[in-house]
C-alpha cells in the first residue's frame, strides 16, 4: 500500500467512525471538561466557572485582550498550563460548540499538508446531547451574533445554522 492509499484508508476510516457514532474524536477533551474512567466527558466544575466566566465577559462587551488580561490577572492558568491566555485560545473557546452538549465533527479538512476550514467541502457530523452541557444555547447563539458584530471582514460569516 502506497503513502496515498494508506492516508486514503485512515480518511476513510475516520469518517465511518464520524457516520456511526463511533468516533473517539467526539470524546475529546477540551477546557471545561475531563474525561471519566468510562471515556466519557464529564464537566470539571472549576473550569467550567471559568468558560462561564469568558462567555459572559464577552457579552459584557470585553474584548479577548481584555478577557485574556482579566485571566492573568486571577491568576487562571490557561488551558495549556501556562500563566497567560492568548486572544486566540479565548476565541476558539467562545466558538466551540462542545460547551452546549453538542459535538461537531469534521469541521476542517486536509488538503495534502494544509488543514483548512470544512465550508461544505465534505459533511459535517453533529452529535447532539453528546455530554453535559456548560453554556445554554440562548449564551452560545448570543455570542456567536455578537462575534459576527464586532467582526473586521463583512465577508466573515459563521454558519450557525448547523448547529441548532
Amino acid at each position: 500500500m502506497n503513502v496515498i492509499q494508506k492516508s486514503e484508508a485512515i480518511k476513510n476510516g475516520l469518517r465511518k467512525g464520524f457516520q456511526d457514532g463511533s468516533s473517539k474524536m467526539a470524546k475529546r477533551k477540551c477546557y471545561g471538561y475531563d474525561i471519566n474512567p468510562d471515556g466519557e466527558l464529564t464537566v470539571n466544575p472549576d473550569e467550567a466557572k471559568v468558560v462561564c466566566w469568558i462567555f459572559e465577559q464577552y457579552l459584557a462587551g470585553n474584548s479577548l485582550g481584555k478577557i485574556a488580561a482579566g485571566m492573568e490577572r486571577q491568576g487562571v492558568p490557561s488551558p495549556t498550563g501556562k500563566p497567560r491566555w492568548n486572544r486566540e485560545t479565548i476565541d476558539k473557546l467562545l466558538s466551540n460548540e462542545k460547551y452546549t452538549g453538542r459535538v461537531l465533527l469534521q469541521k476542517t479538512v486536509s488538503t495534502g499538508a494544509v488543514q483548512i476550514e470544512n465550508n461544505g467541502l465534505m459533511e459535517r457530523y453533529l452529535y447532539t446531547a453528546a455530554h453535559k452541557a456548560i453554556i445554554s444555547d440562548e449564551m452560545f447563539m448570543a455570542v456567536q451574533q455578537e462575534k459576527l458584530k464586532r467582526t473586521r471582514d463583512p465577508e466573515n460569516t459563521i454558519a450557525m445554522g448547523f448547529i441548532f
